[in-house]
Formats: C-alpha cells, structure tokens, sequence
C-alpha cells in the first residue's frame, strides 16, 4: 500500500496534489478530490478531456443529508451545452461502476481474451480507443456504501435500501454535477446495467419530477421485466424466454445439432421454436399429445444438447441452472457468462474477469488520477440477500412490480425521449429472450426503441468485437442517428 500523507477526513481517499487552478476551469467541478487533463483516442477522433475525482452531497427528500457521492468523471475540453453526458453504473443493488469502467467505457480497459480459458494473468489494461468519449461526456456513478461513495455520519444504511432511495442518489448526483460544471442544458442518458437496469427509470422519472428529463436510458442486461423469467415452476413464460440462451451455450459448446444454419439463423430460429410451438406445448401441459410432445421434446434436444427424452421426463421444463450443470456433468457454466466452464463444486469461472475489473481500476486510480483508498468498496458487504432490500409494492424483485411503467411514463411525457436494451447472448441471468419479450409486451414507439445482440454474457464487452458493436450503437443514439 503506497498512501500519500494527505488524506480526505472521513472517505479514506488519498490525493497526490491539490487540484490546480486550470483543473478547477478545464472540466473538474464540485468538490474535487483529483484532476488530471488528458488525450485519448476514441472512436477514431483525438479527444482532450478532464480527468476527475468528484465529491457531491446526496439529500434526501426531507432535504437531510444522506451521503458523500464519490464520482469519476471525463469530460471533453471545452465541452459545448449541447455535448451529451452518460451516467453509468452497475448493479447489485448496491455496486460500484469499476465493471462498466474498466471494461466498457472508461478511457482505460481491461483486455480480455477471446480465448475463454485464459488464465487472469495474460489480462491487460489498454487504451479503450472504443469509450464513446469522442461523442459524450461520462461520469461514474457509485451508490453510498460502494467505490469511494459513502453515507453521511448518523445516517442507518437500510435507510438507503430501496428502488426509491438508491435512485434519489443518482437523482442528486445528476443534478448536482450539472450544476456544478454548468451543464444544465445538456442532453444526459442514464446507462444502468443488471440491477442498474432498475435504478435506471426510476432515477429517470424521478428527475422529470425534478425538471430535468434525461433524453435517454440505456439498459444493458435489463432486468426490468425480472418477474417474467424468475425461474419458478409454474412460470412458463421463463422456459420460453430462457431458450435461446440455452440454445446459444450448445452453439458455443458445440452441443447443438446447427443443421447447416449459421449462428444468426440458428437463434433466430430458436426465438420463433420458443415463443411458438414450446410455448404452445407447455400452455397445454399434460393435455399436449404424446406426438406434439415428442416433437417438441425432439426440437429441445437439437437446440440444447440434451437428450429429448430427459426434456420429456422434465415436462419439458428445465431451469437455467439445472442446464447449466447438466450440459457438462459433474461442471457447471458460468451463470455472468455460460462460455465459461468449471468445476461444479469449484468457484465461479466467471469470476477472474470480474476481479480484473476490479482490480484494473485500483491500479488506474492510484497510477493515473493519483488517488488510492484502502476503503474501496466494490459490493455492498451490508444487503445480504434480495429480501433486505425494499421493491416496492412487492417484497422481493420477483413480485409483480411494474418496473416498466416508469418507461412507459416518460416514452409520453417526453417525445424525443429514447430506449436502448442490450443483451449478451450467453447471459443466463438477464437473457436475450426476456429483453424480447420486455419489447414485444409494452407498447412502446417502435421509432424511439432500439435493441442489441451480442456475442458473450452478462458483461458482453468483455469479447472486443461486442465492446465495438455497443459503443457503435451508443454512438448511433448519442449522435440522433435514430
């Protein structure tokens, strides 16, 4: 551990030097922790921007203080009104952004192999020339309690534990870094990933009430739709959103019986089996014929890799995790991303990359922006289980609360408001047949709605060319190409 002398009393940060006086007029505001000017090339354009560690107050709706925002923010020299500006953060709930930040959209990314059995140590950290800087501004957002954010002294953390309150933190970190760096009429888009998926419309409807409307949400893993593919047994809409994600795994694997088609057409062809006659077959359940079952049963088998007379004696029926540990007996897939295998009972072969981020963005902090904290929190130790946390109307995440209403709400209130949903093909948790079925059942306007496919799980970004293909899309609706 290398902590310089000066340290920020009750945040645990450590700073290199004073922020100087053309840092406080060249892109750093608020209450500056680091300021660092630099050049990068992104999307093919050489960008100087600002480099900042911020500090912003988080009040509640009584006017109370509830916490001590830390923020990382890059913003473009001499940045017009007009320049979009993303707010991005992870999940959890209660995350920080290291994930996002290192591995999709900071100037700086964790490179990691194609070659899903790498070992952690041929991992890189490279220039991003992907980050969508050349087009918008980004700040990092991470919620009291994670990254270098933290809650205001007295205040009772469970306070802070609902889809309400955890949105009015990134409500006021909008607001408040608007303000600061005088950015008020500036469009911002808010880019929430997994739970962020959650926080991100609700932060959305809450700054409409407040007067600032985002222009945009990005959702990336959406798990706005989360009730539809809870894995429970009576929920039959989950075995038919879930397949094409099954049937990507044995693609990758090479379990599925491919026939001749592509990737493209295989999926394609399995989203139809699924909403159709799988769906079909399990509506009629033990009235389905023998033949219809068997032919069903015959279908799942080519998509999946399993034998179809297992997927009869199932009922047709198998859960994400029970594939994930059938494809391979006595192994298992990663659920973040089901390329990945391992041993069943051994740790999640998932979890080196997530640890690279995590990592990646410490020895940024400390080698590039000068600042260093052994109180760096990447989870939330505090939220134990879904159960600590308040939903809303419903007691856990799996209940029936619209998520989506807030969507619907802001798609009329505000015309040129837009939607972006992205979705990895191999991620078992958030699937690509949910975010289907989250676009196919709101009515939403087609014209201001666009979706995203893309090779790998729930961290997509981590295969370079889907890294390509998300930044390229964010630049299509960053730049109002759609």
């Amino acid at each position: 551990m290398h902590l310089p002398a000066l340290m920020v009393a009750g945040l645990g940060l450590a700073l290199s030097s004073a922020p100087t006086a053309a840092a406080l007029q060249d892109g750093c505001a608020g209450d500056i922790i680091a300021a660092r000017q630099k050049q990068g090339v992104f999307g093919g354009k050489t960008v100087r921007y600002a480099a900042c560690v911020e500090r912003y107050e988080a009040r509640d709706e009584k006017g109370m203080a509830v916490a001590s925002l830390t923020a990382v923010s890059y913003v473009a020299a001499k940045a017009k009104a007009v320049r979009p500006i993303i707010f991005a953060f992870n999940g959890g709930p209660i995350s920080a952004s290291a994930i996002l930040h290192m591995g999709a959209l900071g100037p700086k990314r964790v490179a990691v192999p194609d070659d899903v059995t790498a070992p952690a140590s041929t991992y890189r950290v490279v220039d991003n020339v992907h980050s969508p800087l050349d087009v918008a501004d980004i700040v990092f957002f991470d919620p009291a309690g994670t990254g270098l954010s933290v809650l205001a002294p007295g205040v009772d953390p469970r306070s802070q534990f609902s889809i309400a309150a955890d949105a009015r933190q990134l409500q006021q970190l909008v607001l408040g870094w608007t303000r600061a760096h005088g950015r008020e009429d500036s469009p911002i888009y808010l880019l929430g990933e997994s739970y962020g998926t959650l926080r991100a419309p609700a932060a959305a409807e809450q700054l409409a009430s407040a007067g600032r409307p985002p222009a945009g949400v990005i959702l990336l893993g959406q798990a706005v739709n989360i009730i539809e593919y809870a894995q429970r047994p009576g929920n039959i809409i989950s075995y038919a959103v879930s397949l094409p994600t099954l049937a990507a795994a044995a693609w990758w694997h090479g379990k599925a019986d491919r026939r001749g088609r592509d990737f493209d057409t295989f999926m394609a062809d399995a989203r139809a089996f699924g909403g159709g006659d799988y769906l079909a077959a399990l509506y009629a359940g033990g009235t389905a014929a023998a033949g219809q079952q068997q032919a069903v049963a015959d279908e799942l088998a080519a998509f999946t890799g399993i034998p179809a007379a297992e997927w009869l004696e199932r009922r047709l029926r198998m859960t994400k995790t029970d594939y994930q540990r059938r494809l391979f007996p006595g192994e298992r897939l990663a659920t973040n991303d089901a390329r990945y295998r391992g041993p069943a009972n051994g740790p999640d072969p998932f979890k080196p990359v997530v640890d690279s981020y995590q990592s990646g963005l410490m020895t940024y902090l400390r080698d590039e922006l000068g600042v260093e904290s052994d109180g760096y929190v990447a989870s939330s130790p505090l939220v134990k289980d879904l159960e600590t946390w308040d939903w809303g109307v419903s007691k856990t995440p799996f209940g029936d609360w619209p998520y989506a209403r807030a969507i619907t709400g802001l798609m009329k209130a505000q015309p040129g408001f837009r939607l972006f949903v992205g979705n990895g093909y191999h991620d078992t948790q958030t699937t690509v047949g949910a975010m289907d079925y989250l676009l196919s059942q709101n009515d939403w306007p087609a014209a201001r709605v666009r979706s995203g496919y893309y090779q790998g799980g729930h961290m997509a970004y981590s295969v370079e060319s889907s890294l390509i293909r998300f930044n390229d899309d964010l630049r299509t609706m960053l730049t109002g190409q759609w």
